[in-house]
Order: C-alpha cells, then sequence, then structure tokens
C-alpha cells in the first residue's frame, strides 16, 4: 500500500523500539509467572502467540509495524466509500 508513509524520525523510531522492548520485557516476565503458577497451558500459548519475539535468534530480525491508527482509519474510509 504506496498510501501509507514510512518514517525514519529517529524520535520515533527510538519510541517504537522503546515500546517494543518494553511488550518484550512485559511478555517474558508473564511466561515466567505463568510457568512459576504451572500453568503451563496458559504459558504456551503465550509462547506461541510470542514465539517470535521470545526466539533469541529470531528477536532482532523480528519487524515490527506501526500503524498510525488515524491514517489506517482515513485509508479505509476511503477505500469503502
Amino acid at each position: 500500500m504506496s498510501n501509507f508513509h514510512y518514517t525514519d524520525d529517529a524520535a520515533t523510531m527510538e519510541r517504537l523500539s522503546e515500546q517494543r522492548d518494553a511488550i518484550y520485557e512485559g511478555v517474558i516476565d508473564q511466561f515466567r509467572v505463568l510457568m512459576a503458577q504451572d500453568n503451563i497451558d496458559g504459558a504456551l500459548a503465550l509462547a506461541d502467540e510470542f514465539f517470535e519475539w521470545m526466539d533469541p535468534d529470531q528477536l532482532e530480525s523480528e519487524p515490527t509495524f506501526y500503524v498510525n491508527e488515524h491514517e489506517l482509519q482515513q485509508r479505509f474510509l476511503e477505500l469503502t466509500e
């Protein structure tokens, strides 16, 4: 979709990187909590959802796509009118 804009703005990229890091840390923390509670099914479901992020070999190569909600909504309206 060429109507979406790519940014190389350093501040935006840093903010998104920090958000991704926070999500990653939260997932790992929750996985550990679930395992400590012997909730294996819950831990495996979480690991399945975040498989690429939890694998150290894939962590840095897994792309993160950010979508501006307003821009996406605007594009939806353009396509459905």
